[in-house]
């Protein structure tokens, strides 16, 4: 056998790459006593939906009213208390969703709404009059602060862009308190747009003129937003960039730190989460990543990545699909299914390795559950590729397991106990496992539960179904009885298919099994029982029981099924599905 030595074997790509420059050296950001990497997230951010306002307008047909409306309840179902509502100075359908929902009352007294504007003086004055008549509403005023939207779009400089957040500030304050009065609990959102290009002592400086004019104080917070617009830097960076806001703006205390974070290098998550460790106090994203280009931060995914470790993520996610169902609706844009805790496919392992390892998981959880009492809070959760209990999120154990060509006995044997209560043996997993990857291997499809629950019936089962197809013997009826000394006689009424002949037949032996073995064998069969298995396939006196027999017969090592109410018919009816397996 050849070894190889280690070596990277790449060749260049022929791409463009020295067109592009690398992120630190157009925005060097240097922390270098960063605290942050040492944190821990211990609680759920302050949450604000924008899929109103920046989710609605990435999509290529915008929501109507009804759709609107029914987003904005399933947000408020779901429990966020700050959901971002339109931009209502940009067109006449986000001013009369605003104003709609102030008309029929439907927003909770608990609940604050945003609305956003840019930093002009007829903009703000239409923004603020949509605000009227709310209990809480926030005024979330921007303006881009970078370089290149300095040099390029405003054709301005520092103190020029410096100056149109002074003024749009002055502007909304004056004209909230004018307009809104005491009747709306008024607040003030303000970002520096393009934050993550902005130089970091630029953004300071206007962070701090922003706040000389608002004036936060204890009963008069500022939420500052600071968006990765375009992400363009890797997370960390980001992280960087928020402690030393964090760290260095004045009244700290009185400050909502905010990240609002898009996902263009698809770490948008990873983005969100290293800014709570640096300091960050509220997220504002959309329900599975909703949003301009490859979308807003996936508020789903970031509270669910809490959740899975042991922290309350605040918003409710126990009905994942009515979530999906009406965000798909809403949007009209399908939700992936692979996409982190909510697609289709997320909780199902078609890997052999992996179901075993699954089905053990379950195995192990349910005897410790049952050692705790019944209470699952009390067991934390180990089952093997799963990162969450399905059912939290409302989903059912059906599709955790899928068997194809690449499963094993482990996905089988899931599959048959999971959703038919069937507790293979072991060894009767290996054949049936072979059984069905024959079928695969033929067919080139997925084995669904029901169809290995068809599979198996006309593997094992005998019934008027599969008679002309492999049933030699049918069993009609018995009688036995046991004497003092330990044997069993038994009397069998058996039909055999080859005469068409029910036959009246005798034996006896140490119990009803052998005693039937010694009758088959009258019948011509050479039988040796070899492993035997059964249980109650649910609770109750009359509960039908399933009896597994591995059984020599002649010479052929087969495995027999018998499923009924009584325990000793299940298992003659398993000899005889081994016999009729053998004849076939």
């Amino acid at each position: 056998m050849k070894t190889s030595g280690v070596a990277n074997r790449q060749q260049p790509s022929g791409m463009p790459y020295q067109k592009y420059r690398h992120f630190l050296d157009t925005n060097p950001v240097s922390l270098p006593d960063r605290t942050w990497p040492n944190n821990r997230i211990t609680h759920a951010p302050r949450w604000l939906s924008t899929d109103l306002r920046d989710g609605n307008q990435a999509l290529i047909e915008p929501m109507d009213p009804k759709r609107k409306r029914a987003m904005f309840d399933l947000l408020v179902k779901m429990g966020f208390k700050e959901i971002e509502i339109g931009f209502p100075a940009a067109s006449q359908a986000d001013w009369d969703f605003v104003r709609s929902l102030v008309e029929t009352d439907a927003v909770p007294e608990d609940v604050t709404v945003s609305v956003l504007t840019q930093s002009r003086p007829d903009l703000i004055h239409k923004t603020v009059d949509s605000m009227k008549g709310f209990h809480r509403a926030t005024l979330h005023l921007y303006n881009a602060t970078s370089p290149v939207f300095r040099d390029v779009v405003f054709h301005s400089d520092r103190a020029g862009i410096k100056q149109l957040a002074i003024q749009g500030t002055q502007e909304a304050t004056a004209y909230m308190e004018k307009v809104l009065g005491d009747e709306t609990i008024a607040g003030f959102e303000y970002s520096p747009e393009i934050f993550v290009d902005t130089e970091l002592d630029y953004a300071l400086e206007v962070c701090e003129a922003v706040m000389d004019v608002w004036q936060p104080g204890a009963d008069r917070e500022i939420v500052l937003n600071l968006p990765t617009t375009v992400e363009r830097s890797t997370p960390n960076v980001y992280a960087d960039q928020i402690e030393y806001m964090s760290r260095n703006l004045s009244r700290r205390e009185f400050i909502a730190l905010s990240a609002h974070n898009h996902n263009d290098r698809g770490t948008g998550t990873a983005t969100a989460e290293l800014a709570m460790l640096a300091g960050a106090d509220r997220l504002e994203g959309c329900l599975f990543g909703q949003g301009e280009r490859t979308g807003n931060l996936d508020l789903v995914t970031v509270g669910m990545n809490l959740f899975s470790q042991g922290i309350d993520p605040q918003l409710d996610f126990s009905n994942m699909d009515e979530i999906i169902e009406i965000s798909e609706h809403c949007n009209q844009m399908d939700v992936h299914p692979r996409l982190p805790y909510a697609g289709r496919l997320v909780y199902t392992s078609f890997s052999g390795s992996h179901q075993d390892a699954i089905k053990k998981g379950w195995e192990r959880r349910r005897e410790d559950v049952k050692k705790a009492g019944g209470d699952e809070t009390k067991v934390p959760w180990t089952v093997p590729y799963l990162p969450i209990d399905p059912k939290d999120v409302g989903r059912n154990y059906d599709a955790v397991v899928r068997v194809n060509s690449q499963s094993g006995k482990g996905g089988v044997a899931y599959l048959m106990q999971a959703t038919r209560h069937m507790e293979l043996p072991r060894r009767m997993q290996v054949e049936l496992s072979h059984l069905v990857k024959n079928w695969t291997a033929e067919t080139g499809k997925e084995v669904t539960a029901e169809l290995l629950w068809d599979l198996f019936k006309n593997e094992y089962l005998p019934s008027s179904q599969t008679k002309e197809r492999w049933g030699r013997y049918r069993l009609r009826a018995f009688e036995f009885t046991n004497t003092k000394a330990g044997v069993t006689h038994m009397t069998a009424h058996v039909t055999s298919q080859a005469d068409d002949v029910e036959h009246v037949v005798s034996g006896e032996g140490n119990g009803p099994i052998h005693a039937f073995i010694e009758i088959m064998g009258h019948m011509g069969e050479n039988v040796k029982v070899l492993d035997y298995s059964e249980h109650a396939l649910s609770e109750g006196k009359d509960a039908p029981a399933a009896a597994y027999i591995e059984c020599d017969v002649d010479g052929q090592i087969l495995w027999g099924c018998g499923i009924h109410t009584s325990t000793t018919r299940a298992g003659l009816k398993a000899i005889i599905s081994a016999i009729n397996r053998a004849h076939r």
